[in-house]
């Protein structure tokens, strides 16, 4: 079987999508990065082959924030940011989406679609509030596992006003909820709702939200942030089937195209499972500039540099 396979290499996890030549999604992949993103993206390639022995890859993309480490490793045709390979996944699933609501574990984004183009967007990387991070966070602080937060947020009958601005702000503000007698459902519903109102208010900001709109990411799973939004906007909101993988489905069908054009992959092929990656950094004294230069080699062979302005070390290497 031919299928392009999309890799999304995110803080919290790492995710891979496997699709044939109609674009159909055949396996998905959903796993922790917890910090040693090399060995999360061996591993997951590793469970795609012994899950789907028979796959030829006909070409890879690559997203997320440790884009351009993956890229490097497996020999990504294709390596675009998480914008672009988030609307066309979100195109592909729901062709008239016209809003992309995207809340990951480190960041958050909004993306305005309109006639099949993206028109508008906007992120949040400088504060945790609302994030799946800090999510898993209050969860476990509050003795919760984070699949049943969306569950027990909808038990409320009365929820709590929370301040959710400043995710330093929510816990303490949900500390003191607690310590004055409100139940956990209340609160867990109230903290639904200020993350909402935080995100409409920020990233929303100034934005044309309209239906349809698309729920994605891996926040999308809590069925308590899913209701938040429904009841602040005042229209449903359809959360994808592959709500945690759509970057890596978007890295596959972007790939897909590339290969289209240039009629070959650079994939390594499976091979990369084994091989051993020793990634390091240095400041380039060069210049004012102070480039920090990083560096990966492969099987103790520089493989890539990237990070300098010039060009200096990442045009030095010379792959065979």
């Amino acid at each position: 079987m031919h299928v392009y396979l999309g890799i999304d290499v995110g803080s919290v996890s790492t995710n891979v999508a496997a699709l044939d030549e109609f674009g159909k999604v055949i396996d998905t992949l959903y796993i922790r990065t917890q910090g040693r993103p090399i060995e999360a993206v061996q591993n997951g390639l590793r469970q795609i082959k012994e899950r789907n022995p028979e796959i030829k890859v006909q070409g890879v993309g690559t997203t997320g924030s440790g884009r351009h480490l993956t890229g490097v490793i497996v020999g990504a045709d294709s390596i675009k940011n998480e914008i672009t390979a988030h609307a066309v996944a979100a195109m592909h699933i729901m062709p008239d989406v016209q809003t992309v609501l995207e809340i990951g574990g480190q960041d958050s984004k909004m993306i305005i679609i309109r006639n099949g183009v993206v028109t508008d967007f906007a992120m949040n990387t400088v504060c945790a509030a609302g994030t799946g991070s800090f999510l898993d966070q209050q969860a476990a602080r509050l003795n919760i596992g984070i699949e049943d937060f969306g569950d027990k947020a909808l038990e409320s009958k009365t929820p709590v006003r929370i301040a959710g601005r400043c995710a330093v702000f929510a816990e303490s503000d949900m500390i003191h909820k607690q310590q004055t007698g409100h139940v956990t459902s209340d609160i867990l519903n109230g903290l639904c709702q200020a993350l909402v109102r935080n995100y409409l208010n920020n990233i929303g900001k100034g934005k044309q939200i309209q239906s349809p709109i698309l729920f994605q990411g891996g926040v999308a799973a809590n069925k308590g942030i899913k209701r938040a939004f429904e009841d602040a906007l005042g229209c449903p909101v359809v959360v994808s089937p592959y709500h945690n993988v759509m970057g890596a489905i978007g890295s596959a069908l972007l790939a897909k195209e590339e290969v289209a054009q240039t009629k070959r992959t650079v994939f390594q092929g499976f091979d990369v499972i084994d091989f051993v990656y020793t990634p390091r950094s240095f400041e380039c004294s060069g210049c004012a500039n102070m480039c920090e230069v990083v560096e990966i080699q492969m099987n103790g062979n520089v493989a890539a540099r990237w990070g300098d302005q010039c060009g200096k070390w990442s045009n030095s290497v010379t792959v065979a």
